[in-house]
Formats: structure tokens, sequence, C-alpha cells
């Protein structure tokens, strides 16, 4: 690992401790190859030329980098039908931790050394089903199982730290719980992470397709499974408050707003991906330090909201507040890349 790594490391770290704004999740596209049910942006992509563009990228990362270092999860649509998405990786990449989330498709060896050189930490390839023809079905594309896993070992070969900084991202949903420990086999045995989130139905355009929550009840189960699963890369606390959410308990104060937000592929800030529609202000209009004033002012809006339990919310309250002993030690143990 690098010293200019180790040094955003270590600003994440002190980022954390002292409170400071931590993760963002950035859209820079919304449009996508693929039709999945549980995802509103395929239908409604923007045109090519309303995206923020990597100059635009740049000018944005460096107005993060003074608010704190930021874990940036880069996401779609499909990123990857950006043909400049190397370049805005090296924008955000320069000051801060970027994650990578794919569908696969347009991954090729050359691709993936060119994203990990650029600066990316983690690639996620997403993958819900351990048999092809519910994968493919799901995402509404023949070929899609077959090009995710080829994605996430073309991934791995191409990482510096191989494995370590690649994982399959699995929707948890009712019709796939019980494929979990199949899916983590997959991963396993080929030597990468694995991640899960949530399904969210209840979000701004959500909850359209068929798709419904597991059970109340599968904290156990996730559980077990993290225990037996090291590589399962994600903290323990998200998966033991599954059931209080699930089944509709008392939930921790939502931060969304506060110490994460989210930048859609045209400039609108808003507190979380679930909120996308409710929004501040405009990057090409607003810096990033005002509009992120004005989500503080509206913390007590976003407090209230109880409407998702996914990986991004689950992070944020991880390390939110400081962190908790707990989630640090995920962090520095299980989840650490180096």
């Amino acid at each position: 690992m690098n010293l200019a790594h180790l040094l955003k490391e270590a600003r994440f770290t002190s980022g954390l401790l002292r409170k400071k704004p931590f993760s963002c999740l950035v859209q820079v596209t919304n449009r996508c190859n693929m039709e999945c049910s549980f995802c509103d942006f395929w239908p409604n992509p923007a045109p090519r030329k309303e995206e923020l563009t990597p100059a635009e990228y740049r000018r944005v990362a460096s107005e993060m980098a003074e608010l704190g270092c930021f874990l940036l999860s880069i996401e779609g649509g499909e990123p990857l039908v950006r043909p400049d998405l190397v370049e805005i990786l090296e924008a955000f990449s320069a000051q801060h931790l970027t994650a990578l989330f794919t569908n696969g498709w347009f991954v090729t060896p050359e691709k993936a050394r060119a994203l990990f050189a650029a600066g990316l930490v983690h690639a996620n390839v997403s993958i819900d089903y351990p048999d092809a023809a519910r994968h493919d079905a799901k995402r509404r594309l023949q070929g899609a199982t077959e090009r995710a896993w080829q994605a996430v070992e073309m991934l791995r070969d191409a990482a510096p730290r191989g494995g370590k900084q690649v994982h399959v991202m699995t929707v948890l949903m009712e019709d796939n719980h019980r494929d979990l420990e199949r899916l983590f086999e997959q991963s396993a045995a080929r030597g990468v992470g694995h991640q899960v989130t949530l399904i969210s139905i209840a979000g701004f355009r959500r909850g359209k397709g068929p798709d419904a929550m597991p059970p109340p009840h599968v904290s156990a189960e996730l559980d077990a499974l993290w225990r037996r699963y090291p590589h399962v890369r994600f903290f323990r606390d998200y998966f033991a408050r599954m059931d209080a959410f699930l089944s509709g308990g008392a939930m921790p104060v939502c931060e969304a707003g506060v110490q994460g937000f989210n930048l859609d592929h045209v400039g609108n800030v808003s507190p979380c991906i679930e909120r996308i529609d409710d929004t501040v202000g405009n990057v090409r209009t607003a810096s990033l330090a005002a509009l992120h004033a004005r989500l503080v002012a509206r913390r007590e809006e976003s407090a209230r909201c109880q409407q998702c339990w996914t990986a991004c919310r689950g992070l944020q309250q991880a390390l939110g507040g400081g962190g908790s002993v707990g989630a640090f030690y995920d962090l520095s143990t299980r989840m650490r890349t180096s």
C-alpha cells in the first residue's frame, strides 16, 4: 500500500473521530443497460449532456476535501456506460476513498486495470442469485450472471491487493434470503469479499416492482452466516438490527444529510438516495459547503425518517457520531483492504 493511500486512510479515520462528514453516494449517471425491477433509474434516463462533467467532479472533489475525507460510492445507473469514468475516478480518488458499484457487463481486463490505476479502492459487482436463470431474469438481460462473475474475476486479478478489494454485492429480498449461503460459497470460492444490502421499497419511486422485504426474523440467520464466512465484509451490527427494522421496532435516529449525503448525476444534493427528490440545491449553482449547511439545518426532519435500512445507512449508523468500538473493530479487521 502506498503512502498516499495510507494518508487518506488516516484522514478518513481522523474525520470519523472528529464527527466530520465522511460518506457520499454519487450517481454519475442514471443510464443503464439492465432493467432491474427494484430500480427506477433506467426508465428515467437523463441525456448524457446533462450529466456532470469530469471537470465539475474535480471541483466537487476539492470542495468535499474541505469538509473531510470521504468514502465515495460511485454508482449509477451503470457507471461504466460513461466512457470518462476513469477520469471521474481519478478526480475523486486523489483525496478520497472510492468504491465502485457495477453490474459488471462492461468490465474488461483493460478497464479493470485502468480503474485501479485511477485510485479505485473497492470494486463491487451486483449478483443477487446463485443461479443464472434467476439473476438474468431479475436484470432482464440474458448473460448478466456470466458477465458479472467474469467481471469479479477480472477486477480481482487487476486489484493491487487482489480479492480484498473486490466484493459481490447482493440485494437482500424475500425471494433470495435463503440463497445467501450459496452466494457466499460462490464468492469465497473466487477469493473475493461479499457485501449485502437490504432492499428498499419505501424510498422515492421505490416499491413499484414485485419485490418484497425478507421476513422479520432473519438477524440470527445473518449473524450465523457473518460468523461462518469471514469474507462477508460489513458491520455485524447492521445484520443484528435487521429484525428491528423489518418488524417496525425501535431504530436509531437517522443521520442522513449530516455526516453523509447524496449527489446525483446532474448535480443535485439530497440527504440520501432514498430521498433523492428532496434536494437542497445543485453543485452547479452553489458551493458544496453551502449545500451541506442546508442539509444540516434540516437535520431534525431527516432524523424522523425510518423508511430504509440499506447498507449506506448501515455505514452511517456504524461510523457516525464518532463511531462505536464494535464498528471500528470490524472496520480495522474484517473490512480492511490492506
